[in-house]
């Protein structure tokens, strides 16, 4: 639980930039709450606040019943934290890094040992165990990293964009990966980019720009608020523009949107992929060609550029600082 959360950075001859604005957040026990925003919308200063990486300048924060400034200690054992950036040792074996965490946890030397094999195996790094860590691909230093996070049995875990500069198939795979922590019961604060993470992984969502949370809800929530599913017609013929427009006309939600340049319209739908079908039934009994047809969903564009009048560009002016090379939450 967040309350008026402000952080306030202040550089020698710099205006002073404020990270944080205010920021009010509750993650519900056994649930995952994801804080979406574009880089330096304060994503990474609140996870820093609630990990007790860093103190707030005003706003109270309490995490596992423990506020985070008058008790550290305490909060730093009932959490883990994987930062953006993968923190393990890239000079030790997967198995030496996750036991070196154990240690950390001040767990004596064989549990420790013993944990690290359940998590190799449980993030699918067995047989990578006894590589060092500088041999593992990007997707497999993510999911030690995750792994590392968890060394303790953290209460709750946070998860700072953990998908960053992974390839598709990398973010799938840790998509996977954080489903089955969710499934077993782990309360999880995730910070993304991509609304598609948020909406796969999220119970509920909170999106956060310019150090404030300027909506909350459910991904299908915001969606509506840009206008939800639309469907989008290229006719092949120009000619056919008016005729294909009457024909999706009627069961549109909202006024259509043609191009007469593309060929293209556009009209809103809530059908989803039944509706989609419906269209191309109508298309062919019309004898209309078309050159592309499909449902589309808002992107993260669409959804900044509806709630704050612009992209979802990252900030260059360093409110969110580097991470730090350390950012693991030790005991």
């Amino acid at each position: 639980m967040a309350e008026g959360l402000v952080k306030v950075y202040r550089t020698r001859g710099a205006a002073e930039v404020r990270a944080l604005d205010g920021v009010d957040l509750v993650v519900p026990e056994g649930s995952v709450l994801g804080l979406l925003g574009p880089n330096g919308a304060g994503k990474t200063t609140t996870v820093r606040i609630l990990a007790t990486l860093l103190r707030p300048d005003a706003g109270r924060a309490v995490v596992a019943g423990h506020d985070v400034v008058d008790e550290p200690q305490q909060v730093r054992r009932a959490i883990g934290l994987s930062g953006q950036y993968a923190a393990v040792d890239e000079n030790l074996t997967g198995r030496e890094n996750l036991t070196m965490f154990g240690r950390l946890y001040q767990m004596p030397r064989s549990s420790a040992r013993q944990r690290a094999d359940e998590l190799l195996e449980q993030f699918a790094l067995s047989d990578a165990g006894d590589r060092v860590a500088k041999t593992y691909s990007g997707g497999m230093r993510r999911r030690l990293d995750l792994a590392s996070a968890l060394i303790g049995h953290p209460r709750l875990l946070f998860l700072d964009e953990p998908t960053t500069g992974l390839d598709p198939r990398s973010r799938l795979g840790m998509w996977d990966v954080i489903r089955d922590l969710v499934r077993g019961g782990t309360t999880l604060l995730l910070t993304t980019q991509y609304l598609e993470e948020a909406d796969e992984l999220a119970d509920t969502i909170a999106v956060v720009d310019h150090g404030r949370i300027i909506a909350r809800g459910t991904a299908d929530e915001l969606k509506s608020q840009v206008g939800g599913e639309r469907i989008e017609v290229v006719v092949h013929d120009p000619a056919m523009l008016s005729q294909t427009l009457d024909l999706l006309t009627p069961d549109a939600v909202g006024p259509p949107e043609v191009d007469r340049h593309t060929r293209r319209i556009t009209v809103p739908s809530s059908g989803g992929a039944d509706h989609l079908v419906e269209v191309v039934r109508r298309l062919a009994e019309d004898g209309i060609a078309i050159d592309d047809v499909g449902l589309r969903r808002p992107t993260l564009d669409d959804v900044f550029l509806t709630l704050t009048g612009h992209a979802a560009e990252g900030r260059q002016d360093g409110a969110d600082e580097p991470e730090p090379t350390t950012a693991r939450s030790r005991a």
